[in-house]
């Protein structure tokens, strides 16, 4: 119970290690002023250019993936355990303590861990998932752009349906419960652009 106490805590401090704002500043560009405010990866890559962008996320990815990708491995993360010890990523990147509370969507720290998790099998439906469902949303808008709304929209609802992955591979509960976790931190980072589509979606039904 102690360590699985220490491992959270440290999983949360990596979590809320905001490398994308901070290269954003390096870079002379306050990311809380681009695009919708957000202080990740994708932000700095419009801001700052590519290079910065990718190593932004790589870091995003990195803080997830590492330490859980250690606990795993050396066995230090078994059945329940791993549920809070997974999650502490997610919510440190969402609720950064160096941002005053404040945080990112939480995307790449998201594969991050799966990746960890489940030796990229998770993260990998995730990816194909949400590729589909880009290509799904093109048709829809014949080709036209996605608005932010609509990209927040499909990173929730890709989420939502590795829930059916989950149960057809026959994961066990602790992997179910993280999925869950998961899902209700993405719907609040991601309440703006899910808001809007209902919005959106109430406007045209009236």
């Amino acid at each position: 119970m102690t360590m699985t106490l220490v491992w959270t805590v440290l999983a949360f401090a990596c979590g809320s290690l905001m490398f994308s704002y901070w290269l954003g500043r390096w870079a002379r560009h306050n990311l809380n002023a681009v695009g919708d405010g957000n202080p990740g990866g994708l932000n700095l890559w419009k801001a700052a250019g590519y290079r910065w962008g990718i190593a932004g996320i790589i870091l995003d990815f990195l803080k997830g993936y590492v330490l859980l990708f250690i606990l795993v491995k050396s066995e230090n993360m078994l059945g329940n355990s791993m549920i809070p010890i997974a999650l502490a990523p997610i919510v440190g990147h969402a609720f950064s303590p160096f941002l005053k509370g404040r945080g990112g969507k939480a995307i790449a720290v998201t594969f991050g861990v799966w990746s960890a998790l489940s030796g990229f099998e998770i993260s990998l439906a995730l990816a194909v998932i949400l590729a589909i469902l880009l290509g799904g949303f093109k048709l829809l808008n014949k080709g036209k752009p996605a608005s932010s709304a609509a990209d927040g929209l499909q990173v929730v609802l890709g989420l939502l349906l590795v829930g059916w992955y989950l149960f057809i591979r026959d994961f066990g509960h602790a992997i179910i419960w993280i999925w869950l976790g998961n899902v209700l931190l993405m719907m609040y980072t991601h309440r703006k652009e899910l808001r809007t589509c209902w919005e959106n979606f109430f406007n045209k039904s009236t």
